[in-house]
């Protein structure tokens, strides 16, 4: 970590410039300003050192595993480094303020100007010379520091280096998917087989089986191959559930996610003797498949109340546990024991070798084998190790490379987890130095910790890890995940790791202690249920979560170095104090796991260091108008808890000029009437923003289409809702949406303030859809309540080269569908809600509008799925008619999916329908199936009957004229 540290602080030292306020003040204050500009040599002085002490870090980091001197000498360079960092970043925020400063007075009128702010603007200037001032003496005293530890570690004869700075991106194929049950095939039988029950009368319920094995030994994969095993899914348990118990144990969380796997709502519980009657509520009598992951605790008192709620399961039930402890094993009352022993050798070789040559030619596989064979045994049997190991080789090429790994000293070491300890230490060291970094960096979260890549990325972005040019950080920062993903320091999350349909993503928990040990005292979990005996003054970054009713300890503010704090609390939780002490944060976020988070303190200002701010379940009304002062902060996402809460952001947006993200979530449903603040378009840095809303008053604050304007960096999604407040079409002309070439999901809501004036409103909504022309780069297209009577009139829709899904939802005046069928790479198709039509026929398919030609035409080429929803009008649809077109038309030849649900009154479906490769089809309150139970108006059954998935679900209607819902399968 340290020369990833260090060679942040070079690059920042040399784009530091003081000359400027030199030419800005003249000889006015002669002698302040020569003290700054003297700032220059005294950097370029402290740059020359920095690369100095920069030459002995690798064999300094290495050499600190063994020696406490250097461990402790590479601390305190890490303390002076952090110091430069914080003085370096208090200069560029002074010159940011500056700047705003100097733009808000511009903007002020020339009257104005000269009458009331010529002497402020003097004053403002003294005022920043002076501080400027202050941080050159830091600067200064910085340096005095940084040369004595240089003077120290010369005593130490470091090897010098170059140091390997070079991050070369992960290849695409390298990564082969071994299979996780190599060497294990038996053993995972045998556990399904227990699991079901064979062979054996159980004595108890629920039957309880341990898997028992050391760290990396594959206990949680077989755990996985079994929870998702087909034939055990087969077995109908009523429930399953997956529990994260690690060490600490605590019984409130292991208590929650119970409830929470088995779909309970824990939200408002706070007290133990509830969450155990909600427990026992949950799993008295269902049949449950439970297990319990990595369990550490040999106290039986903190598992007697789980093993008698456990007890009210159903015969049949079935709790699977894995630990490391044979004690464990016995403590849990386990029916069935499986020791899982370490790999062979071959074994070993196999899942190493895998990955090793994935993408090599015969004759380096063969050249390689002999030493291959011999860093292969080092593994001691661990796949983990085995699968680190071959990540790490697959990255070199030459013998001579993997000689270097083989007699690499640090195998001397072999006093964590029995030599596993060695292959991590190896895949960490050959990680060039700011990825080593940002590694380390993932100790903050504690065990057993899902994270999003994204959340992860942002957070290092934030700290500062990531180098780059031409705002290619995000692209560098995705490729460092990538290559920590593809040397197993990073794992992906199995089904039950998924939530909110985002991939999520985990460390090992071997691999979680090495970064917790190459990260000192560096990342601290504080978790509130227990006491913590945590050393905090040289913490960096904090996990802190709080129970309900307890006070946060002050303990924790000797943390004054702290630059991240993600903190888990309640509503009664003060939070300006965190504010009042933690000054240096970069990264922050607020939530609440079981609870609602109602203010955000004004002290939030303090923070003027902040990068990232992330704020979840958030019910206050506002957000303080001086987080608008936060001139560094990057990244901001608020996940609001409902409608009736935080509806408008701060007045002054336009302050936060690095602002990159602003990303908007909802917990439900959000209305059109959440208000953006005007001047919001000069964030000309946003790159994200998942939300904007268009202002329905006619005011001087309104928030008009046109703030869009110069927003050309956006990128991934966007949602713009309010157009029903649009006012005419020059407005969404100014938006000029097709400059942003960065979209690939647009979603135009036509919600709006103004429905007074209907027949104005349809007008309007025509001239603006036709304003909105989307990037041609689009994939993703929705459009909801549409009140215009035609839809893309001028045909900008055609222009969406690569559009593969579009949804129209709710086109409230449109009685006759656009001419989609030509839009060439439509993959899915969805329509509904409230359209008033009552027939589809060829304009649909875009046949009137296709140009007479020889050779057949295809119409929705690439359409895999077609739903139809909610169309309460609907009578007909209508196809092409006649042998001569069916001849030279092939209509949807690859649709797999076909939907109508909710679509009373359709009669019947088209003919060219039955000659698509229809994989599913699905009917649901609709009659135009019921030819087979009556005679009339349908289909009939053999016309269908190939389709290998059909689910009908519809209204029949008896004499007495009561309704009975009929399914079939």
């Amino acid at each position: 970590m340290a020369r990833a540290l260090v060679s942040t602080i070079i690059d920042q030292l040399g784009s530091l410039i003081a000359s400027e306020f030199k030419d800005r003040l003249g000889s006015l204050f002669a002698s302040e300003v020569t003290s700054i500009v003297n700032v220059e040599e005294e950097v370029e002085k402290l740059k020359l050192k920095f690369q100095a002490i920069q030459a002995k870090l690798d064999d300094a980091e290495e050499r600190q595993v063994k020696e406490k001197a250097v461990k402790l000498w590479l601390e305190r360079l890490n303390d002076v480094s952090y110091e430069m960092g914080d003085v370096l970043d208090e200069w560029n925020t002074a010159k940011i303020k500056a700047d705003i400063e100097k733009r808000e007075e511009a903007e002020t009128s020339t009257a104005k100007r000269r009458k009331v702010l010529s002497l402020p603007s003097l004053n403002s200037s003294v005022s920043t010379v002076f501080q400027r001032r202050d941080i050159a003496l830091k600067i200064k005293e910085v340096m005095l520091k940084l040369d004595e530890i240089d003077r120290e570690g010369d005593m130490y004869q470091f090897v010098l280096t170059s140091g390997n700075e070079e991050v070369v991106r992960p290849p695409t194929d390298s990564h082969v998917d071994v299979s996780n049950i190599l060497g294990r095939d038996k053993v995972k039988g045998d556990l399904v087989s227990i699991l079901l029950g064979r062979g054996s009368e159980e004595e108890r319920s629920p039957h309880v089986i341990s898997l028992v094995g050391m760290g990396g030994v594959g206990k949680t994969t077989l755990a996985q191959l079994a929870y998702n095993d087909s034939e055990l899914n087969s077995a109908h348990f009523e429930k399953k559930g997956w529990v994260c118990v690690s060490d600490p144990f605590n019984k409130f969380m292991v208590a929650k996610a119970i409830i929470q796997a088995f779909e309970g709502d824990d939200s408002n519980i706070t007290q133990w003797p509830s969450l155990m009657d909600k427990m026992c509520e949950l799993i008295r009598g269902r049949k449950l498949f439970l297990v319990f992951d990595d369990v550490w605790t040999e106290d039986s008192t903190l598992w007697e109340p789980f093993k008698l709620a456990l007890q009210n399961a159903a015969q049949g039930s079935r709790i699977l546990v894995t630990t490391r402890k044979n004690r464990v094993a016995d403590i849990m009352g386990s029916a069935a024991r499986i020791n899982l022993g370490q790999l062979s050798d071959d074994d070993c070789w196999m899942i190493f070798s895998t990955i090793a040559f994935s993408d090599r030619d015969s004759m380096q596989c063969k050249e390689l084998e002999d030493i291959g064979r011999k860093i292969s045994n080092k593994c001691k049997g661990l796949p983990l190790a085995a699968r680190t190991l071959g990540s790490l080789m697959c990255f070199k090429s030459r013998k001579e490379q993997w000689e270097m790994v083989f007699y690499s000293r640090l195998w001397e070491l072999q006093d964590v987890e029995r030599g596993l300890f060695g292959p991590l230490l190896m895949s960490y060291y050959d990680l060039p130095s700011p990825l080593r970094r940002c590694f380390s960096y993932c100790a903050v979260f504690p065990k057993d910790y899902f994270f999003s890549k994204e959340d992860l990325i942002s957070m290092w972005m934030a700290q500062g890890y990531i180098k780059s040019n031409a705002n290619k950080e995000r692209i560098v920062a995705r490729d460092y995940f990538e290559i920590l993903l593809v040397r197993s320091l990073l794992q992906v999350l199995g089904d039950y790791g998924y939530a909110d349909n985002f991939m999520k993503f985990k460390m090992h928990d071997i691999v979680h202690d090495l970064a917790q040990f190459m990260a000192k005292n560096e990342c601290i979990t504080i978790n509130g249920y227990e006491e913590s005996g945590s050393i905090l003054q040289n913490a960096r970054h904090l996990y802190l979560e709080i129970p309900n009713h307890a006070q946060i300890p002050e303990s924790i503010y000797s943390a004054k170095t702290l630059r991240t704090l993600i903190f888990v609390g309640y509503s009664d939780h003060k939070l300006s104090g965190l504010f009042q002490h933690f000054r240096r944060l970069r990264t922050l976020t607020l939530s609440s796991r079981y609870g609602k988070l109602k203010e955000i303190p004004d002290a939030i200002e303090n923070l003027i260091h902040l990068r990232y701010l992330k704020i979840r379940n958030y019910h206050g009304d506002r957000l303080p108008e001086n987080i608008c002062n936060l001139c560094n902060l990057q990244i901001l996402k608020i996940k609001v808890g409902s409608e009736d809460g935080f509806m408008k952001l701060p007045q002054g947006m336009s302050k936060l000029i690095n602002l990159k993200h602003l990303i908007l979530k909802e917990e439900g449903y959000w209305t059109h009437q959440f208000e953006f603040p005007r001047g919001i378009g000069r964030l000309s840095s946003l790159t994200k923003l998942s939300r904007f809303y268009v202002g329905g008053k006619d005011d001087n604050q309104r928030c008009g289409l046109g703030e869009l304007k110069n927003l050309n960096h956006l990128q991934g999604t966007l949602k713009i809702y309010g157009l029903g407040n649009v006012v005419d079409s020059c407005e969404a002309k100014n938006a000029e949406l097709k400059k942003k070439i960065g979209l690939r999901d647009l979603d135009l809501n036509f919600f709006g303030d103004n429905l007074e004036n209907h027949g104005g409103r349809m007008e309007t909504d025509v001239s603006v859809m036709n304003a909105l022309e989307p990037p041609p780069g689009l994939e993703n297209l929705a459009i909801h309540w549409y009140c215009g009577t035609t839809m893309f009139p001028n045909n900008w829709i055609m222009s969406l080269a690569k559009l593969k899904r579009l949804t129209l939802r709710g086109g409230l005046n449109l009685e006759r569908l656009p001419p989609l069928g030509m839009l060439q790479f439509l993959e899915y198709l969805g329509i509904g809600y409230d359209f008033p039509l009552k027939k589809v026929g060829v304009e649909f398919l875009g046949i009137e509008f296709e140009n007479k030609k020889d050779g057949m035409i295809k119409i929705f080429p690439n359409l895999k799925t077609l739903r139809f929803m909610c169309l309460h009008k609907w009578e007909e649809w209508i196809g092409v008619e006649g042998q001569e077109a069916e001849d030279c038309i092939i209509i949807m030849p690859r649709l797999q999916k076909l939907v109508i649900h909710q679509c009373p009154k359709l009669k019947s479906l088209p003919d060219f329908l039955y000659k698509t490769s229809l994989q599913e089809f699905q009917v649901n309150s609709s009659s135009i199936l019921r030819k087979r139970y009556q005679r009339g108006t349908g289909v009939d059954w053999p016309k269908i009957s190939y389709i290998p998935s059909i689910r009908i679900n519809y209204i029949e209607v008896q004499r007495d004229g009561q309704e009975v819902i009929r399914q079939e399968v």
